[in-house]
């Protein structure tokens, strides 16, 4: 046989486009080209395939050899068309049968001695193949990854004479297995460890609740952070399809060892980049507010980011979506994250601290606010003080020890399934004509939230926030109709637009 047709899958961003590589071996002088908008790493991959071939014991076709990737527009980057274009050399020449390949999808890079090496982004090429009724054969070491998609069957192989001996039908290869998920949570950082702070506890309760994104302003010390970090414990539990999207970009990012079902916690440095940030380069990679897709991202010191970088975040904070264009192409990476930040209340860090007086002139404050614009803060959900704690507050043995992760997540799981039976979605995500269906107000709270509105100045955008906050705050009360001590505690938690409107 001199034609003979392979399946895979490029990457393009989250999305893992069939592939179809053609392998045709015609008379001429020996050579071996590769077209269909290859790219460096593929164009090199002629070199890895035939020393595999050779030091596995093929023999090379001494003929010309055109190896077609199709869709020709598409672009395809890295090494995993090794494998593919290696089975279809070796079908073309007639050296392994043709026609089980139809049956499968072929990923992996080859090493110059015919073994395997994984390849990122195995788990979004095996989404797809649930509708394509095919399997998939890539290396052992990334296979599991691929094999938590249910209803496909990936065969893991360690080098190219075991995937031979399966297509030939000598010896078969094993399915893979995925690892049963963890029947109980990770164990992680505790909230009873936080000593008082009974104020932000709570407000961290309604922002899990309802998915709601929080900014926290402190003194150094007074435990920002350490809230910070135990807001992944008491989040509800991960359903499969956000287990699986998570793993996804775990996949794509080459950090395949994510713990299934645990939901991410990122906390970029103050001098990342937008880049950094949101996602980018010349072959687009996801960010840092994809990877902490389903889960949090956390910014400590906010303003001591730079201002464009900050400005990056309002698409995907609006969307839950980032679109990075480039001359190939756009590519979609989900963004669906809470953002939970941190900021002192001035460069020093100690204005209203009653330890230490504050060292900063009204007009540096000023400077140091302003590099926060409104429209960010607009979109940011709730803005809580984080206040000093009492002398002794650590020390002392509390009279009614802290309530733990476990009691708090079992509340805001119970909220959060009242939201998903309601609605469909958390209360974040509500907007238009849902949301003044699901979030009905008392006569009192209507009028309560039309003072605050006249009075603060506060834009459409934070109006509706703040409305969505006090839906939550109703529904861990199990109320239906949100009253006047719901909004009234939600505009508690916009801070600093009382804030700019004293100042």
């Amino acid at each position: 046989m001199k034609l003979a047709t392979v399946y895979s899958r490029a990457r393009l961003g989250l999305d893992a486009p069939p592939v179809t590589i053609e392998v045709h071996i015609s008379n001429g002088l020996p050579s071996l080209s590769i077209v269909g908008l290859p790219e460096a790493a593929v164009r090199e991959s002629k070199d890895r395939v035939r020393a595999a071939l050779i030091n596995c014991g093929f023999e090379f076709p001494l003929g010309r050899i055109t190896v077609n990737l199709a869709p020709a527009d598409l672009p395809k980057e890295g090494g995993r068309f090794d494998l593919p274009i290696a089975m279809g050399i070796l079908a073309a020449s007639g050296q392994c049968p043709a026609e089980p390949l139809a049956k499968y999808e072929f990923l992996g890079e080859l090493s110059l001695g015919g073994e395997l090496r994984p390849v990122c982004g195995l788990l979004p090429a095996a989404i797809p193949l649930r509708e394509c009724d095919r399997g998939l054969i890539a290396p052992e070491e990334v296979a599991g990854e691929a094999a938590r998609v249910s209803d496909v069957a990936v065969y893991g192989a360690t080098d190219l004479l075991a995937v031979c001996a399966h297509i030939c039908g000598h010896t078969r290869l094993q399915a893979e297995h995925p690892e049963p998920p963890p029947t109980q949570p990770r164990a992680g950082p505790d909230l009873a460890d936080v000593r008082g702070q009974h104020g932000a506890r709570r407000a961290l309760e309604v922002a899990a609740a309802g998915g709601h994104s929080l900014l926290m302003l402190g003194s150094p010390g007074t435990g920002k952070s350490m809230l910070a970090q135990r807001l992944p414990g008491i989040l509800p539990t991960m359903s499969e399809d956000e287990a699986l999207e998570a793993a996804a970009v775990a996949s794509v990012a080459g950090n395949g060892a994510i713990a299934w079902g645990q939901r991410p916690f990122r906390s970029p440095h103050h001098t990342a980049s937008a880049v950094a940030l949101v996602g980018g380069g010349s072959v687009p990679r996801p960010g840092e507010v994809t990877l902490a897709h389903r889960g949090v991202l956390f910014l400590d010191e906010l303003p001591e980011f730079d201002r464009r970088v900050l400005e990056v975040l309002r698409e995907p904070l609006e969307t839950g979506e980032i679109h990075i264009s480039r001359a190939a192409g756009q590519v979609r990476f989900p963004a669906r994250v809470q953002l939970i930040a941190a900021m002192n209340p001035c460069p020093c860090g100690y204005l209203g601290d009653p330890r230490r007086s504050c060292r900063c002139s009204p007009d540096r404050i000023r400077r140091y606010r302003e590099r926060l614009s409104g429209p960010l803060l607009d979109r940011i959900d709730m803005h809580l003080e984080v206040p000093p704690l009492p002398p002794g507050a650590l020390s002392e043995t509390p009279a009614t020890p802290p309530e733990c992760t476990k009691t708090v997540r079992s509340r805001v799981e119970t909220a959060w399934h009242r939201q998903q039976q309601r609605q469909g979605c958390t209360n974040a995500l509500l907007d238009g004509e849902a949301l003044g269906q699901h979030a009905p107000l008392a006569p009192a709270a209507a009028e309560l939230l039309d003072n605050a509105l006249a009075r603060l100045g506060l834009s459409a955008r934070a109006w509706h926030r703040i409305l969505r906050v006090a839906r939550t705050i109703a529904d861990l009360e199990a109320q239906d109709r949100i009253n006047q001590q719901h909004v009234g505690e939600a505009l508690q938690y916009r801070q600093l637009d009382r804030a700019q409107q004293n100042g």
